[in-house]
Protein backbone atom coordinates (compact mmCIF):
# COMPACT_ATOMS: atom_id res chain seq x y z
CA UNK A 1 0.00 0.00 0.00
CA UNK A 2 2.83 2.38 0.88
CA UNK A 3 4.56 1.64 -2.42
CA UNK A 4 1.32 2.36 -4.29
CA UNK A 5 0.94 5.70 -2.52
CA UNK A 6 4.53 6.60 -3.36
CA UNK A 7 3.87 5.86 -7.04
CA UNK A 8 0.74 8.03 -6.98
CA UNK A 9 2.62 10.91 -5.33
CA UNK A 10 5.42 10.55 -7.88
CA UNK A 11 3.03 10.67 -10.85
CA UNK A 12 1.21 13.66 -9.40
CA UNK A 13 4.54 15.39 -8.87
CA UNK A 14 5.56 14.78 -12.48
CA UNK A 15 2.21 16.05 -13.78
CA UNK A 16 2.34 19.14 -11.58
CA UNK A 17 5.94 19.71 -12.59
CA UNK A 18 5.00 19.62 -16.27
CA UNK A 19 2.15 22.07 -15.74
CA UNK A 20 4.36 24.39 -13.71
CA UNK A 21 7.07 24.18 -16.37
CA UNK A 22 4.60 25.18 -19.07
CA UNK A 23 3.42 28.16 -17.03
CA UNK A 24 6.99 29.27 -16.33
CA UNK A 25 7.85 29.22 -20.04
CA UNK A 26 4.72 31.21 -20.91
CA UNK A 27 5.46 33.73 -18.16
CA UNK A 28 9.16 34.15 -19.02
CA UNK A 29 8.26 37.67 -20.09
CA UNK A 30 5.42 39.80 -18.64
CA UNK A 31 2.46 40.76 -20.76
CA UNK A 32 0.14 38.94 -23.13
CA UNK A 33 0.15 38.04 -26.82
CA UNK A 34 0.26 40.88 -29.33
CA UNK A 35 -2.74 40.72 -31.64
CA UNK A 36 -0.49 41.27 -34.66
CA UNK A 37 2.04 38.54 -33.76
CA UNK A 38 2.41 35.26 -35.64
CA UNK A 39 1.76 33.41 -32.38
CA UNK A 40 -1.55 35.20 -31.89
CA UNK A 41 -2.47 34.46 -35.50
CA UNK A 42 -1.62 30.79 -34.95
CA UNK A 43 -3.93 30.70 -31.94
CA UNK A 44 -6.80 32.23 -33.89
CA UNK A 45 -6.41 29.80 -36.80
CA UNK A 46 -5.87 26.60 -34.78
CA UNK A 47 -9.07 24.84 -33.64
CA UNK A 48 -9.13 24.30 -29.88
CA UNK A 49 -6.07 26.45 -29.22
CA UNK A 50 -6.03 29.04 -26.43
CA UNK A 51 -3.68 31.81 -25.33
CA UNK A 52 -1.99 32.06 -21.96
CA UNK A 53 0.41 34.90 -21.15
CA UNK A 54 2.97 34.82 -24.00
CA UNK A 55 1.94 31.35 -25.27
CA UNK A 56 -0.48 29.65 -27.58
CA UNK A 57 -1.51 26.29 -26.10
CA UNK A 58 -3.20 23.29 -27.64
CA UNK A 59 -4.60 20.19 -25.95
CA UNK A 60 -2.55 17.16 -27.07
CA UNK A 61 -2.97 13.78 -25.36
CA UNK A 62 -4.95 15.34 -22.51
CA UNK A 63 -2.18 17.87 -21.83
CA UNK A 64 -1.86 21.51 -22.86
CA UNK A 65 1.29 21.88 -24.96
CA UNK A 66 2.95 25.07 -26.22
CA UNK A 67 2.60 25.39 -29.99
CA UNK A 68 3.55 29.08 -30.14
CA UNK A 69 5.74 31.30 -27.96
CA UNK A 70 6.08 35.09 -28.34
CA UNK A 71 9.09 36.52 -26.49
CA UNK A 72 9.19 39.70 -28.57
CA UNK A 73 10.86 42.66 -26.87
CA UNK A 74 11.68 40.86 -23.61
CA UNK A 75 15.21 42.29 -23.15
CA UNK A 76 16.71 38.82 -23.50
CA UNK A 77 20.48 38.77 -23.90
CA UNK A 78 20.54 34.96 -23.88
CA UNK A 79 18.11 32.05 -23.74
CA UNK A 80 17.60 30.51 -20.33
CA UNK A 81 18.79 26.84 -20.40
CA UNK A 82 15.59 25.88 -18.58
CA UNK A 83 13.51 27.20 -21.49
CA UNK A 84 12.39 24.11 -23.40
CA UNK A 85 9.81 23.49 -26.09
CA UNK A 86 8.24 20.28 -27.36
CA UNK A 87 8.31 18.96 -30.95
CA UNK A 88 4.74 20.33 -31.22
CA UNK A 89 6.03 23.94 -31.26
CA UNK A 90 5.19 25.64 -34.56
CA UNK A 91 5.97 29.35 -34.07
CA UNK A 92 8.65 31.14 -32.06
CA UNK A 93 9.24 34.90 -31.91
CA UNK A 94 12.51 36.12 -30.38
CA UNK A 95 12.74 39.40 -32.28
CA UNK A 96 13.51 42.81 -30.72
CA UNK A 97 15.83 41.26 -28.13
CA UNK A 98 19.56 41.99 -27.61
CA UNK A 99 20.44 38.32 -28.17
CA UNK A 100 24.12 37.72 -28.89
CA UNK A 101 23.78 34.12 -30.06
CA UNK A 102 21.49 31.11 -29.93
CA UNK A 103 22.36 27.77 -28.29
CA UNK A 104 22.11 25.32 -31.18
CA UNK A 105 21.00 22.47 -28.92
CA UNK A 106 17.88 24.45 -28.07
CA UNK A 107 16.43 23.58 -31.48
CA UNK A 108 17.21 19.87 -31.45
CA UNK A 109 14.01 17.86 -31.66
CA UNK A 110 11.82 20.82 -32.74
CA UNK A 111 10.53 18.99 -35.83
CA UNK A 112 7.33 21.00 -36.09
CA UNK A 113 8.89 24.48 -35.98
CA UNK A 114 7.76 26.33 -39.12
CA UNK A 115 8.40 29.96 -38.25
CA UNK A 116 10.95 31.78 -36.15
CA UNK A 117 11.57 35.53 -35.90
CA UNK A 118 15.03 36.62 -34.75
CA UNK A 119 17.09 39.79 -34.44
CA UNK A 120 18.49 40.54 -37.90
CA UNK A 121 22.05 40.03 -36.65
CA UNK A 122 21.46 36.33 -35.92
CA UNK A 123 21.34 33.54 -38.47
CA UNK A 124 18.56 30.99 -38.87
CA UNK A 125 18.99 27.81 -36.78
CA UNK A 126 20.78 25.22 -38.90
CA UNK A 127 21.64 27.82 -41.54
CA UNK A 128 19.59 29.09 -44.48
CA UNK A 129 19.61 25.65 -46.10
CA UNK A 130 17.39 24.39 -43.26
CA UNK A 131 14.54 26.72 -44.31
CA UNK A 132 12.52 27.22 -47.47
CA UNK A 133 12.26 30.99 -47.08
CA UNK A 134 14.48 33.46 -45.26
CA UNK A 135 13.71 37.17 -45.24
CA UNK A 136 15.77 39.90 -43.57
CA UNK A 137 14.90 43.50 -42.78
CA UNK A 138 16.88 46.07 -40.83
CA UNK A 139 15.63 44.63 -37.53
CA UNK A 140 14.16 41.15 -38.06
CA UNK A 141 15.20 37.89 -39.69
CA UNK A 142 12.32 35.51 -40.45
CA UNK A 143 12.92 31.81 -41.10
CA UNK A 144 9.92 30.00 -42.57
CA UNK A 145 9.03 26.41 -43.46
CA UNK A 146 11.62 24.06 -42.01
CA UNK A 147 13.36 21.72 -44.45
CA UNK A 148 14.45 18.17 -43.78
CA UNK A 149 18.23 18.09 -43.52
CA UNK A 150 18.10 14.50 -44.74
CA UNK A 151 16.99 15.81 -48.15
CA UNK A 152 19.51 18.67 -48.20
CA UNK A 153 22.25 19.03 -50.75
CA UNK A 154 24.71 20.88 -48.52
CA UNK A 155 26.14 17.66 -47.13
CA UNK A 156 25.41 13.97 -47.18
CA UNK A 157 24.08 12.35 -44.04
CA UNK A 158 25.72 8.94 -43.69
CA UNK A 159 23.85 6.37 -41.63
CA UNK A 160 25.04 2.81 -41.00
CA UNK A 161 23.64 -0.09 -42.95
CA UNK A 162 20.09 -1.05 -41.96
CA UNK A 163 19.41 2.50 -40.78
CA UNK A 164 17.72 5.51 -42.37
CA UNK A 165 18.17 9.24 -41.87
CA UNK A 166 15.44 11.05 -39.94
CA UNK A 167 15.18 14.82 -39.30
CA UNK A 168 15.64 15.97 -35.72
CA UNK A 169 15.06 19.72 -35.87
CA UNK A 170 16.57 22.51 -38.02
CA UNK A 171 20.07 21.40 -39.04
CA UNK A 172 19.85 18.16 -37.06
CA UNK A 173 19.42 14.55 -38.11
CA UNK A 174 19.35 11.16 -36.46
CA UNK A 175 19.76 7.63 -37.77
CA UNK A 176 16.89 5.24 -37.01
CA UNK A 177 17.04 1.49 -37.42
CA UNK A 178 14.94 -0.01 -40.18
CA UNK A 179 12.14 -2.41 -39.29
CA UNK A 180 13.60 -5.71 -38.14
CA UNK A 181 16.90 -4.30 -36.85
CA UNK A 182 18.02 -2.83 -33.53
CA UNK A 183 21.03 -2.39 -31.26
CA UNK A 184 24.41 -0.78 -31.85
CA UNK A 185 24.59 0.56 -35.43
CA UNK A 186 21.41 -1.45 -36.13
CA UNK A 187 23.47 -4.62 -36.49
CA UNK A 188 21.14 -6.88 -34.52
CA UNK A 189 18.41 -8.46 -36.56
CA UNK A 190 14.92 -9.03 -35.20
CA UNK A 191 12.66 -6.87 -33.06
CA UNK A 192 13.76 -5.50 -29.71
CA UNK A 193 12.78 -8.00 -26.94
CA UNK A 194 10.41 -5.66 -25.15
CA UNK A 195 8.64 -8.34 -23.07
CA UNK A 196 11.92 -9.84 -21.89
CA UNK A 197 13.37 -6.41 -21.09
CA UNK A 198 10.42 -5.26 -19.02
CA UNK A 199 10.06 -8.72 -17.46
CA UNK A 200 13.63 -8.60 -16.17
CA UNK A 201 13.21 -4.96 -15.14
CA UNK A 202 10.03 -5.81 -13.21
CA UNK A 203 11.69 -8.79 -11.51
CA UNK A 204 14.69 -6.71 -10.43
CA UNK A 205 12.39 -3.94 -9.15
CA UNK A 206 10.30 -6.44 -7.17
CA UNK A 207 13.39 -8.03 -5.62
CA UNK A 208 14.80 -4.66 -4.61
CA UNK A 209 11.44 -3.63 -3.14
CA UNK A 210 11.24 -6.82 -1.04
CA UNK A 211 14.85 -6.39 0.11
CA UNK A 212 14.21 -2.77 1.09
CA UNK A 213 11.00 -3.69 2.90
CA UNK A 214 12.74 -6.44 4.88
CA UNK A 215 15.64 -4.15 5.76
CA UNK A 216 13.38 -1.36 6.99
CA UNK A 217 11.26 -3.82 8.97
CA UNK A 218 14.32 -5.14 10.80
CA UNK A 219 15.37 -1.60 11.67
CA UNK A 220 11.93 -0.86 13.10
CA UNK A 221 11.97 -4.04 15.24
CA UNK A 222 15.45 -3.30 16.57
CA UNK A 223 14.40 0.14 17.83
Amino acid sequence: MAALLLCVYFLLGVMCGEATGQEQVCETCPGSLRHSSQVSRLCRETPGAKSHARCCLRLINDRHVIIGLDLWNCSLSHLDPSLTLSPAALVLDLSSNPLQDLPSEFFRGLLGLQYIALPATLGCPGGNDSWENVTVTSTVRECRDQRSTCNGTAEWVLCPENAVCSPDGPGYTQCLCETGFHGYKCLREGSFPILMFFGILGLVTACLSVLLWCTQRRKVKSQ
